[in-house]
């Protein structure tokens, strides 16, 4: 089975894996890591498509697997599960316990590894207009609920969805930093937790120095564990994946269980 693949993921996507035809951009073109593209033969045509264009990249059903984890290398899902298991054990928890709030869900990776390790209750969260087709279509029937909204400026109809839900789990697996999931968005999603639950996240390593962050994570961060909001349970640095370049893109994983909420949204 190519790395990408998860015993959740549909057939449809293991054959579309198998029958892309895609180019990438020779080694040594410097890009920084919100700039990487390929091209893709989709619908009878060559197309260019930024990583970071996540509602390009999810129209092509099987690229994102294809090209961040079998070409890139990505292994923060599996880096995340490898960490949380022995902490629940710890805990005397289990993976089935764990209701899981899935913020940046995208095509829904990030579950499939966990649900074969029997988490079997997710709701996803992303702002991306394919996110929700892409996942259902991918890897069906993982998420209860997805919704596609702001976590800061919910509807009516998204903030009732959520409201059904009680969550003991934060997942945020490689959706931070880059202007994706601002610091306010990540807040929402954790005032969403049970006090005592977990808080499951990772983010490049550079975002975390104060004097190299624009993100707002590194003080963000720094506030939760400095004001006991997050108890932090275990912290690991690792590769991420590979560059377009072939360097190792080094990132944090947190793991953590949170003690009580914001009182107030964190401003930059």
């Amino acid at each position: 089975m190519p790395l990408a693949l998860t015993d959740a993921c549909s057939d449809d996507l293991k054959t579309a894996i198998q029958g892309l035809q895609v180019a990438f951009p020779r080694a040594g073109t410097g890009l920084d890591q919100d700039e990487e593209w390929v091209v893709v033969y989709h619908d009878g045509e060559w197309q260019k498509i930024r990583l970071h264009d996540y509602n390009d990249l999810f129209a092509v059903p099987g690229l994102y697997e294809k090209w961040v984890y079998d070409v890139l290398g990505c292994r923060s899902p599996q880096q995340v599960r490898s960490l949380l298991l022995p902490c629940l054990q710890e805990a005397g928890e289990t993976p089935a316990s764990l209701s899981v709030l899935d913020l940046g869900a995208g095509n829904g990776y990030v579950v499939g590894v966990l649900a074969e390790a029997g988490v079997n209750r997710f709701v996803g969260v992303d702002i991306n207009p394919n996110a929700a087709t892409a996942a259902e279509r991918d890897r069906p029937g993982l998420y209860e609920d997805f919704i596609i909204d702001d976590l800061t400026d919910l509807s009516n109809e998204h903030a009732s969805i959520l409201d059904r839900h009680s969550f003991n789990c934060l997942t945020c697996v490689a959706a931070l930093g880059f202007g994706d999931i601002p610091p306010e968005v990540f807040v929402e999603a954790y005032n969403r937790i049970d006090n005592g639950g977990w808080i499951v996240f990772t983010i490049k390593s550079d975002f975390l120095d104060d004097d190299d962050d624009r993100s707002g994570f590194s003080g963000l961060i720094r506030h939760m564990l400095q004001s006991n909001l997050l108890e932090l349970v275990t912290r690991q640095s690792f590769e991420h994946r590979k560059s377009s370049d072939g360097n190792a893109l080094i990132y944090d994983a947190f793991i953590g269980r949170k003690r009580c909420g914001f009182p107030v949204v964190i401003s930059r």
